[in-house]
């Protein structure tokens, strides 16, 4: 798969997180409480030729999406405007963006070097303030790559107003179903994390189950049924080529997760009834069996850091998530809820863990501390579950499938606080989403 070259000529400020005033600075603090989404304008990035002008059209709208799709910015309507941007480096024109109650403003330039290479400029201005936010930010690509080039600008408003770290040039490789429900073909593909951009990594000859990325974005391990048995393979996203781990005859290995180096692997191994975690050097081969219990152990995830993992385990009689250290050993519960929990997954930033439970008939999307407290569910359906977390630690995106004969699968977003839940635009029928660190 092509990657798109992107160099950046970057001096950007990093805000701290106080409350939004009109008076002061242009600011975004993300708490748990109701935020009204601060209104921006997003006006066509200019140019000096028609194709130009297109292009500049396209960028602002993917800009203004990344950013409203997040729920903490409403886009003004460009029929709203007074002042029309035709230059870049011409002065702002603050009272009339204030008189739309525009309170951020972002404009743009576009052009076509002699290269064939596409090169834009932006900047972001305070409007209440009258004064720009950080210096401005250039970027060269290639011109198919211009959907990128907007996710970076649209990562830079959202890092410079809220303080948090950025999301949107990211993936999302996932599960891409079709067919009637009790004869579902299943083939990986992947996307941008707004659902643009589909190709397909296998075919649908074989199911294919559970994809997650390395944590640098370039290869992905997956469940497979290629060989009648489920079988865990890596893939390089770049090349496409595969290559099946080692394991054992009469052993279905599943639910591979990376360690934050890249080289361990952890995953489950069903073998004689009994289904235990192991973990294995994804180069030698060489594996470590990490539990040894008679319960069933599943779905591990590496904390940050690499020293601990959480994992599901029946042991209790119900399943329920656990946390030991990485090279094995005492495990401890976490979860104490009434239900059912699954397919825990660590958080980025190491402060949270994202699950699935399942209670009195409905299924939810949570999130708890790394010591069980604050349990917090998010969402509530016929089923939803397999979290993962986009790369700043803000967002969750899961798997929510619909009831019935006819029901289908989607891969629906929401936000750590609750809010803005949102379902992903694919082509077709999706499940198992995991989302890429951000792309280099």
């Amino acid at each position: 798969m092509m990657r798109v070259l992107l160099s950046l000529v970057l001096a950007c400020l990093v805000w701290a997180m106080p409350a939004f005033a009109q008076n002061g600075p242009l600011r975004i603090e993300i708490t748990e409480g109701v935020i009204e989404p601060l209104p921006f304008a997003a006006p066509d990035f200019v140019s000096d030729n028609a194709a130009g002008a297109e292009m500049g059209r396209k960028i602002a709208e993917v800009v203004a999406a990344d950013l409203a799709g997040t729920g903490l910015f409403r886009e003004i309507q460009p029929d709203a405007f007074i002042s029309r941007v035709t230059s870049f480096s011409s002065p702002v024109q603050y009272a009339d963006w204030k008189a739309i109650n525009a309170q951020a403003l972002i404009t743009g330039a576009v052009t076509v070097d002699s290269g064939g290479k596409l090169v834009v400029r932006f900047r972001l201005f305070d409007v209440f303030a009258g004064q720009e936010l950080g210096d401005g930010l250039q970027l060269v690509g290639t011109q198919d790559g211009w959907r990128r080039i907007a996710h970076k600008v649209a990562d830079q408003v959202y890092s410079r107003i809220t303080g948090e770290a950025p999301y949107f040039d990211s993936r999302v490789v996932f599960v891409a179903e079709s067919g009637p429900k009790d004869q579902r073909s299943k083939r990986l593909a992947i996307m941008d994390y707004d659902g643009a951009n589909v190709s397909y990594l296998t075919d649908s000859a074989s199911i294919v189950l559970a994809p997650r990325f390395s944590p640098d974005g370039k290869r992905v391990l997956y469940t497979s049924y290629e060989s009648g048995f489920p079988r865990i393979y890596v893939m390089n996203v770049g090349s496409v080529q595969q290559r099946v781990l080692e394991s054992q005859d009469g052993q279905m290995s599943f639910a591979p997760r990376f360690g934050p180096d890249g080289q361990a692997v952890v995953y489950s191994v069903s073998r004689g009834g009994n289904t235990d975690l192991y973990r294995m050097d994804i180069d030698s081969g060489a594996s470590t069996r990490l539990t040894n219990a008679p319960s069933i152990e599943t779905a591990p995830s590496f904390s940050p850091d690499g020293d601990q993992i959480v994992f599901e385990s029946d042991r209790s009689g119900t399943p329920q998530l656990y946390i030991m250290p990485a090279s094995g050993g005492e495990a401890q519960r976490i979860s104490f809820g009434q239900g059912r929990y699954g397919t825990p997954v660590w958080s980025p930033r190491g402060d949270l863990i994202a699950f699935t439970k399942q209670s009195k008939g409905r299924f939810h999307i949570g999130v708890m501390r790394t010591d069980g407290s604050e349990e917090r569910l998010l969402t509530a359906s016929f089923l939803d579950e397999g979290p993962t977390w986009s790369p700043n630690g803000r967002v969750i995106m899961f798997t929510r499938e619909t009831q019935g004969a006819q029901g289908s699968a989607s891969l629906y977003s929401v936000d750590i606080t609750g809010r803005n839940l949102r379902q992903v635009p694919t082509k077709t029928g999706a499940s198992d989403p995991s989302w890429s660190p951000l792309q280099e």
